[in-house]
């Protein structure tokens, strides 16, 4: 039994309806959980291993883009594991005795997820290496030639580290997780049995070139999905008809922004920036960010690695350059100033 409990700082009010709904949709087993084969036949070993030797399963370090399942892998584990799962953020830390607090309240087995563990506060960062390797927490008391430490002990505890910035984790904190795997992006046909499934559960029929037509918007990404999905839904239920067509989802898809690539209306207006306002590049991201009134950490790690993925932007040495097809999906020339940087023997 999976006893989740989620930290009040994440969200005072209880879940909202959407992530009500996103809970409801997300597998709860390894068997009903549809990609990253590579990450999941591993984990199955691993959690087969330590449940024969009656342990707690070694760190785990879950990184990639945003929505490809970290989160559910997590409560996946507890599952499998019949443990209860403890989930926060780096950011809802804010000290030393909410780690402690968090810490001392594991039951042995227990899994501690915390996700944007790369946002961990350097303090409470070091607080956590002693619970990692020896499951203790050290509690200084008093200050000057009077202090003293005291050892808490603790139970053996997993923790599952989610971040979507593996760049920025501290080297000591990186190699005290025991299994690092990194997740990737889904295929169409992977998005398709997700949605396929995903519309059982919410009850609303979906024809397969439906299914496809959202998979193709989806940015790879079952987070995605299942939201353009809801939306569709909401289209579908207005419009009264029983079951989400191809021309249902595309009309949907189209008056929601969201074009052929699954290219939204911020996506589009990076790219029209990057190709129109500055010839295509080369340009730093935090002048881009400005030109769109965006923070460049979203535009990083929100925009940019589909962009990359789908071969629209380049990041160089020198800033963030346009592609050809970034052009082309425009449906605009490029200047010639952009020609003369692909090929400096141009003449114009």
């Amino acid at each position: 039994m999976v006893d989740d409990i989620r930290n009040p700082a994440l969200d005072p009010e209880g879940m909202f309806e959407d992530d009500a709904i996103e809970v409801g949709v997300r597998p709860r087993q390894f068997d009903e959980y549809v990609g990253q084969s590579r990450v999941t036949d591993n984990l199955k070993v691993y959690v087969e291993a330590a449940r024969q030797r009656n342990e707690s399963l070694d760190h785990i370090l879950l990184t990639g883009p945003p929505g490809l399942g970290k989160t559910t892998l997590a409560r996946i584990l507890a599952t499998e594991m019949s443990s209860g799962i403890h989930a926060t953020s780096g950011p809802a830390m804010e000290r030393k005795g909410d780690l402690a607090g968090i810490l001392t309240g594991l039951a042995e087995g227990d899994i501690l997820f915390i996700d944007e563990i790369h946002r961990l506060q350097s303090v409470i960062e070091e607080n956590l290496y002693p619970a990692m390797e020896d499951y203790r927490y050290d509690i200084v008391l008093g200050d000057g030639p009077h202090a003293r430490t005291v050892t808490l002990g603790l139970n053996p505890f997993t923790l599952v580290g989610a971040t979507t910035r593996a760049g920025l984790l501290t080297s000591p904190l990186r190699d005290r997780f025991g299994m690092v795997f990194h997740l990737d992006y889904y295929s169409v046909e992977e998005l398709v049995h997700i949605l396929t499934r995903s519309a059982g559960i919410l009850g609303i029929a979906i024809t397969p070139d439906g299914a496809m037509a959202l998979a193709q918007r989806g940015r790879g990404t079952p987070r995605i999905v299942n939201r353009l999905l809801r939306r569709v839904r909401d289209f579908a239920q207005v419009s009264g008809t029983a079951e989400i067509t191809l021309k249902l989802a595309e009309d949907a898809l189209d008056r929601m922004d969201v074009d052929k690539a699954g290219l939204d209306t911020m996506d589009r207006r990076y790219m029209e920036a990057l190709c129109h306002k500055f010839n295509g590049g080369p340009v730093g991201v935090d002048t881009l960010a400005a030109s769109l009134s965006e923070e460049s950490n979203t535009l990083e790690d929100v925009h940019e690695p589909y962009l990359l993925q789908q071969g629209f932007i380049q990041r160089t040495a020198r800033g963030r350059m346009a592609t050809p097809a970034a052009f082309e999906h425009l449906g605009v020339s490029p200047p010639s100033q952009y020609i003369q940087k692909q090929n400096p023997l141009f003449e114009d």
